[in-house]
């Protein structure tokens, strides 16, 4: 894993020390919130409903046990002794007070952590899959590409101010788990016919108001053009994004109003005048961060596990993920516990994961888009020893996928810009289902909420989606099926008008009840659904 150089903690070091004076300042009531707003936004510092929350980076989804470690004890020391892991990779403090984010920053420095541009109208959070670099099906480790990618973009002086947020994802494997088309840009590393590698550009995706599904306007970039070529599709951007409208801002729109077509000509032309200009970091530095992301020490042993006891069965078939050395697999804490709330652990879980990451999972965690925590490198022959301890935490749900498996965005408990809550219907409908006991029954099923048409609970992208709006001062929900955030990347359709929070309960329940009844054998929720289409569940909710 990627560790800073004297570079890194220049620069993490004077941001700190820059933004205590900012904040002593709007404290003091030198500068007033406008002045502050765009200073603290590019810091990960948000005002939201009833205090400051606090976004904290996490590159590619990887972190070290001493680097969780911190997060508990900053949720002890700051907040309210939980954290909120988000969608994109991230964790979110929501009880942070002003006079004590100079504190915190100058805390994650000490371990190599920032919060830098987790907000504002710049180049945000490089995403990953969660299990690159142990994934059995992926061409190579994506990290040390997005890790490139993150020191270029880090206070790259042309994009800092760029017309709206812009999000990148990389993967290495044909098999999607980072929402990569759901991205700004989204980059899968690919091999060519010559059986060279290279990078495939995916340009103007993303959710929120307009949602859209990335075009591919490049089938191969070489290598060691990857950030010339990124560098090209972000010029065009900025140079023709609209700066008048927040709603039209984002590149999706510039894609669509041009055409994907004469977007890839005027980013042909761009990349043509920089590949002149030489931009490119030497081959050298990528060579020095592929060094850093090299496998650790995998042992050969059993490649099987006891599993007589039901319980653990189930979480080694549904929480496991093959893993690319026979004697291991990847493993995931689920932080969906029945009645939870999706992405929350409490300081005392964070401390039991970084404990299980040290001992068991060589000294790495990954932070899942879906809000979930891996261990991406645990022995066979340890799984019981880790079940064992999560089960004893609260961590051991085996709901991996499952319909209790909810994506949710925090909402209008503590989103200033929410419509309608999330977290409780998320809560609600884990408990209905596990009641009713055909939470065991749904196989592959993923329910993702938003509390407001920003769509940071990806419920655009969700095999159910559901969506809170304001109808005349009261929450209502819209319900949409058929959408994923996988390689066959699609946009879930409205299925007709609007549902208290009691009603899209009950309409989640009789959505199931027609994929079961109408599902054919091995078919997951969204199989059946693009087979017959949404007139049967349209039927049986409305009819």
């Amino acid at each position: 894993m990627y560790q800073y150089d004297q570079y890194d903690r220049a620069m993490i070091d004077a941001r700190v020390a820059e933004f205590r004076d900012q904040a002593q300042r709007r404290i003091d009531g030198r500068l007033t919130e406008d002045q502050f707003k765009p200073l603290r936004l590019m810091n990960g510092l948000y005002l939201q409903l009833h205090a400051y929350m606090l976004r904290v980076a996490v590159p590619y989804g990887t972190l070290s046990s001493t680097q969780m470690h911190m997060l508990a004890d900053i949720a002890d020391k700051y907040d309210r002794g939980y954290g909120h892991f988000t969608t994109r990779q991230n964790i979110q403090y929501n009880w942070i007070k002003l006079e004590d984010a100079g504190d915190i920053l100058a805390d994650l420095a000490s371990v190599e952590m920032h919060a830098i541009q987790t907000s504002g109208n710049c180049i945000r959070n490089i995403s990953s899959d969660h299990f690159a670099g142990a994934a059995q099906d992926e061409l190579t480790d994506p990290r040390p590409y997005a890790e490139l990618l993150r020191q270029w973009s880090s206070f790259h002086p042309e994009f800092m101010y760029l017309p709206r947020k812009f999000k990148i994802a990389v993967i290495a494997s044909d098999t999607d788990r980072a929402a990569m088309r759901l991205h700004d840009i989204g980059i899968q590393i690919v091999k060519n016919d010559a059986g060279e590698m290279g990078a495939s550009f995916f340009v103007g995706g993303g959710m929120g108001r307009t949602p859209m599904i990335a075009p591919n306007i490049r089938a191969f970039v070489p290598l060691d053009q990857l950030i010339t070529y990124s560098e090209a599709c972000l010029r065009v951007y900025n140079r023709y994004g609209r700066r008048d409208n927040k709603y039209k801002a984002r590149i999706k729109i510039l894609v669509h109003e041009l055409g994907a077509e004469d977007y890839t000509r005027q980013v042909e032309e761009e990349f043509a005048l920089l590949l002149e200009e030489g931009i490119e970091p030497p081959i050298a530095e990528l060579e020095r961060i592929k060094r850093q992301f090299a496998d650790p020490a995998f042992e050969d042993g059993p490649k099987t596990t006891d599993r007589s006891d039901l319980d653990f069965a189930l979480w080694v078939e549904r929480n496991t993920h093959r893993h690319k050395h026979d004697s291991y697999v990847s493993a995931v804490i689920s932080l969906k516990p029945v009645g939870g709330i999706p992405g929350d652990a409490t300081a005392g879980q964070m401390h039991l994961m970084a404990d299980l990451a040290r001992q068991y999972s060589f000294d790495e965690l990954r932070v899942m888009h879906t809000q979930n925590i891996v261990l991406p490198h645990v022995k066979i022959a340890d799984l019981h020893a880790v079940w064992t301890r999560l089960e004893e935490a609260g961590l051991g749900t085996p709901n991996l996928d499952q319909i209790g498996d909810i994506i949710a965005c925090p909402g209008l408990d503590y989103c200033s810009l929410a419509n309608a809550r999330s977290i409780p219907l998320a809560q609600k409908i884990s408990e209905r289902f596990k009641a009713n006991g055909k939470d065991s029954s749904l196989g592959v099923l993923k329910l993702k909420i938003s509390g407001c048409i920003n769509a940071c609970g990806h419920h655009h992208a969700g095999h159910i989606g559901i969506l809170g709006v304001d109808k005349k001062g009261v929450e209502n929900y819209q319900l949409s099926l058929g959408g994923s955030e996988a390689e066959d990347t699609a946009l879930g359709k409205i299925t007709g008008r609007g549902f208290d929070e009691d009603g899209v309960i009950e309409a989640v329940d009789i959505v199931t009840d027609v994929y079961l009844a109408q599902r054919s054998e091995g078919e997951r929720f969204l199989d059946t659904y693009n087979r017959i289409g949404m007139a049967p569940f349209k039927e049986a909710l409305y009819d």
